[in-house]
């Protein structure tokens, strides 16, 4: 799962996060940060998610290091421009931001990762949205662990 984690980052321009997301995987994965304590094959992922470029998406945030920078005004404008700049495409992590940009129409392409657990608490991904989305399957990834990675675009 790590190993798929750190491809799909390498292959990213930028991550794209909101604030909340921000800072848990800032806490999680900047160095001195947990990777201390880590297993080491978990630290590949930590050493890419640790060096990549980072667009944060936030009101409440004064500042953002960790090679961040501050995204604000019409989220709609800001994502189309980076997308204009883009050579591979932005990742965009979180539950309330990919909702935001889904109800714009932003995004090309959705990853999900199902596991084979049942929790009965935790966010709902897209809850709220207030349109249908239909995608297509362009891929499928099936790991160890039972857990299965389905990549689909929006038609």
């Amino acid at each position: 799962m790590h190993r798929h984690a750190m491809e799909s980052l390498e292959q990213a321009d930028a991550l794209f996060f909101g604030r909340v997301t921000y800072e848990m995987m800032e806490s999680a994965w900047r160095p001195p940060g947990q990777r201390a304590a880590m297993p080491d094959w978990m630290l590949p992922f930590g050493r890419t998610i640790d060096a990549k470029k980072k667009y944060v998406v936030s009101s409440t945030l004064e500042a953002v290091d960790w090679n961040a920078e501050l995204v604000r005004g019409d989220l709609g404008e800001a994502v189309q421009e980076l997308k204009r700049q883009s050579g591979n495409g932005l990742l965009v992590g979180g539950v309330q931001l990919p909702l935001t940009l889904a109800e714009l129409g932003l995004i090309d392409e959705y990853e999900f990762v199902v596991q084979p657990r049942l929790v009965g608490h935790g966010p709902t991904l897209f809850a709220g949205l207030s349109k249908v989305v239909d995608l297509r399957l362009v891929d499928r990834l099936e790991f160890g662990s039972g857990a299965v990675a389905m990549r689909y675009e929006a038609t």
